[in-house]
């Protein structure tokens, strides 16, 4: 319903008072002072009577005024308003010219116009009261010029109970179709309007989708809610409320009154990025009042909430939603001295000893720009030594380490996909396609026998009812069912557990090889490449091949790193290559490990070299 404007002077089409006197009528007698004639209707009242209409209740009382003289009189109505709201429109001004000292007398149809809360309708009465306001109501026969009512407070108890009567049955309404699967919000988000055909569903709006995709796209690219909000603003898209109330899918408050209709916010991109609905899912009892005399929404606890998946058309895929919320799951620091901000590679490198997240360090010239184990600072900091060691890494070397996996995985899924297909489902429990047909047949004979079970032990406790079993024979035969029944259990959550790992490892297998074939060049290890392929990195403690108790770090460091891949974890690829590749690489790796270990006793050497030239300067200054 449309609110109809609060106040409306009717001046112009009143009865003289002239006339209204000479006819014998009483008259208002403060002639500064107004007559508030006021309206209020609200859903549940329109549909009860026609007699509730604000068309009436304006004749009614135009009628009452002009024939007793309350002139002049102005209305002020709330069209489609709760009695239970107290923020009516029409109300408020009410309330304001009262307390202003601007009226005179207020005429309503009946008490209930005034409000369902018998508490806050007796404090009106009394301010009314105080302020010497004159109220009447015609079709309850109150008139407080003419003395107290003593069934007043009676018919403004009776009005409340009529309110949370009819709460309670909108309440149980709406229950009953949230659990079957209905939109329970009257306002579909954004990137979604309600089908013109059926108001209970949603249909994609494309425009605002896009929209939508652009965003989640731009989190998985390593973008912050910060540097989205940014974009949106420069490219002057209109924010979410502003273009639904624009569109007509829904009426805003002051939305389009707003100076500046693409003032996105970070609140509003959070909140975007959480919704499940974007997934084709109908989430219903994510809120509730805690009264019927209250408009403030609380929140329920998750568990409280009820999920239905696939309702309405996807404007996310699945993969990206989950992706998403395991981005912003890990907190980023931007660097105050770097301009990329954040690196990609926080939250996807572990310590293989303790388990920790590995902690990013970075100097304002990039001399340092390394990982090290987050527990390992807690360390230095708490003074502990039994807690865990550096794990240190590169930012370079580990960016490498993971772009050589992912092609090294691409290239091997491009040339051997069968065989690759074959040696993912080797990890499963089933092997063969054709144990499936196996495992299924055995499930509908463990289902048979378990309900067998079911009815010879029903079967069985009658016959003890009628005397035919002896209790102690009676124990003993369903202690026998019993068992087998529980053994027929554990043998079916075996097979069904089996079946379900082995159609995962498909899923994950048809989903890793379609995730290859849409990325075409791998030279270089983009934020969203990253996010895509790599799960997780376990990072291993190096080991030099030369140190001793007295000299540490000596020889040739080497350091484990294990790439877990999106879908398929860390496997280890077969060697394809032919024999004379991988001579030419062990010479280049020969050649690579000669030059390192020079520039290390070279490096060595300099620092023996200073700190003798520097014990001698201290000598002769001794």
């Amino acid at each position: 319903m449309s609110n109809i404007p609060a106040i409306q002077d009717t001046e112009s089409t009143q009865t003289p008072i002239a006339n209204v006197r000479d006819c014998g009528k009483e008259t208002d007698m403060n002639n500064h002072k107004i007559t508030i004639l006021y309206e209020r209707l609200s859903a549940e009242d329109e549909k009860d009577m026609e007699s509730n209409s604000i068309k009436t209740q304006r004749a009614m009382l135009e009628d009452y005024a002009e024939r007793h003289g309350f002139i002049p009189y102005i209305h002020a109505t709330d069209d489609g308003y709760s009695g239970t709201n107290w923020n009516r429109p029409g109300w408020q001004e009410v309330m304001n010219r009262v307390e202003a000292g601007e009226v005179s007398c207020l005429l309503v149809k009946d008490s209930s116009r005034l409000g369902r809360d018998f508490l806050r309708v007796g404090l009106i009465r009394e301010r009314f009261q105080e302020l010497g306001v004159r109220l009447i109501a015609i079709n309850d026969g109150l008139d407080t010029a003419k003395g107290d009512d003593d069934f007043t407070p009676f018919r403004d108890l009776i009005s409340e109970w009529y309110a949370r009567d009819t709460s309670r049955k909108i309440k149980s309404s709406l229950e009953a179709k949230g659990k079957k699967g209905v939109p329970m919000s009257n306002r579909p988000p954004y990137g979604y309007r309600k089908n013109p055909l059926d108001r209970t569903k949603w249909e994609v709006d494309e425009y605002a989708a896009n929209i939508v995709r652009r965003i989640f796209n731009m989190v998985v690219e390593g973008k912050t809610a910060f540097e989205i909000v940014k974009i949106l603003n420069a490219e002057k898209i209109e924010r979410p409320s502003y273009y639904m109330d624009k569109m007509g899918y829904f009426k805003c408050a002051k939305s389009l009154e707003n100076a500046n209709p693409y003032d996105w916010s970070e609140q509003m991109i959070d909140r975007m990025l959480k919704r499940r609905e974007y997934c084709g899912a109908v989430v219903n009892f994510k809120t509730k009042t805690p009264s019927f005399k209250s408009r403030k929404q609380v929140h329920n606890p998750q568990e409280e909430w009820v999920i239905f998946e696939e309702v309405h058309e996807r404007i996310v895929p699945q993969e990206t939603w989950d992706l998403v919320q395991k981005l912003r799951s890990t907190k980023r620091r931007p660097s105050v001295h770097m301009e990329e901000g954040a690196n990609p590679l926080t939250g996807l490198l572990w310590c293989s000893d303790c388990g920790k997240k590995l902690f990013h360090h970075r100097t304002r010239k990039g001399k340092l720009n390394r990982y090290c184990c987050s527990t390992y600072n807690a360390r230095n900091r708490s003074f502990k030594d039994d807690i865990c060691s550096l794990h240190h890494i590169s930012v370079k070397a580990v960016q490498e380490i993971i772009l050589e996996a992912i092609k090294k995985t691409a290239s091997f899924v491009r040339d051997y996909e069968d065989e690759f297909v074959k040696m993912l489902r080797e990890n499963a429990t089933i092997k063969q396609c054709e144990t499936i047909k196996s495992h299924n047949k055995q499930i509908n004979k463990c289902n048979r026998r378990i309900t067998e079970l079911d009815k010879l032990f029903g079967s069985l406790y009658e016959d003890k009812v009628k005397g035919v079993l002896t209790e102690e024979r009676f124990i003993q035969m369903s202690k026998s069912y019993e068992e087998e029944q529980a053994e027929q259990k554990a043998k079916l959550e075996l097979l069904q557990n089996e079946i379900n790992d082995y159609q995962q490892a498909n899923d994950n297998i048809s989903h890793f090889i379609k995730l290859v074939k849409r990325h075409t060049h791998f030279e270089e290890l983009t934020t969203p490449l990253l996010n895509e392929f790599v799960d997780k990195v376990i990072v291993h403690e190096a080991v030099w091949s030369d140190s001793t108790p007295e000299q540490h770090r000596r020889g040739t460091r080497t350091q484990q790193i294990d790439v877990y891949l999106k879908y398929i974890g860390h496997i280890a690829l077969p060697d394809k290559r032919t024999q004379s590749e991988i001579e030419a690489e062990r010479i280049e790796h020969e050649k690579w490990l000669a030059k390192n270990q020079k520039a290390n006793a070279y490096r060595w050497e300099y620092t023996a070299r200073k700190k003798a030239e520097k014990a001698q300067q201290e000598a002769k200054a001794i």
